[in-house]
């Protein structure tokens, strides 16, 4: 059993979801999501509830139960509050500026590295060594940043790079005499 699945969604004042057959739209402040499950789950909604239950004994069906339950979640968390990831930049002269909806990223490369936000999300930089991601779609989030992040990893032995705010960088010693 789906221990995930099993909780009901609350939906906070302001948000309203409705379901037309396999599909479910959520409206909230922020905007507009929607989410199509798969035949193994029916999704049913009651006051201000939306919840998920399996159709049938099978494995799929429990995958799917979980699953479709965590997405919709994710869909009324993207309308209310939305997803932010947090950049942060280390090294000398490594920055990033903005420039319209364009992040321009000077990485030490021989030429400076352009990255256009994608519909739905935000870049802004309010320092040179900080780089914000904001939206209500989880995935284009989590996905610009990591695109972001993949021009310059932080690396080893300085720990120069672009690295998630918090993350840990394994440090290796340098040669030795």
């Amino acid at each position: 059993m789906s221990r995930i699945g099993k909780k009901a969604i609350e939906l906070p004042a302001g948000v309203t979801a409705s379901v037309s057959g396999q599909s479910i739209e959520v409206k909230g402040p922020k905007g507009v999501r929607n989410f199509k499950a798969t035949d193994d789950v029916t999704l049913t909604v009651e006051e201000n509830k939306v919840s998920v239950e399996p159709r049938g004994k099978s494995k799929r069906a429990r995958q799917q139960w979980g699953m479709s339950r965590t997405m919709i979640a994710n869909l009324v968390t993207g309308v209310t509050v939305g997803f932010k990831k947090e950049l942060e930049i280390q090294g000398v002269g490594y920055r990033a500026t903005m420039q319209g909806n364009t992040l321009k990223l000077n990485l030490g490369l021989s030429h400076d590295v352009e990255v256009v936000a994608p519909e739905g999300v935000t870049i802004t930089a309010p320092k040179q060594t900080i780089i914000f991601v904001e939206g209500i779609d989880d995935q284009a989030v989590g996905q610009t940043a990591a695109d972001i992040r993949a021009w310059r990893k932080p690396e080893p032995y300085k720990g120069k790079g672009i690295r998630y705010k918090g993350e840990f960088v394994f440090r290796k010693e340098g040669k030795k005499k």
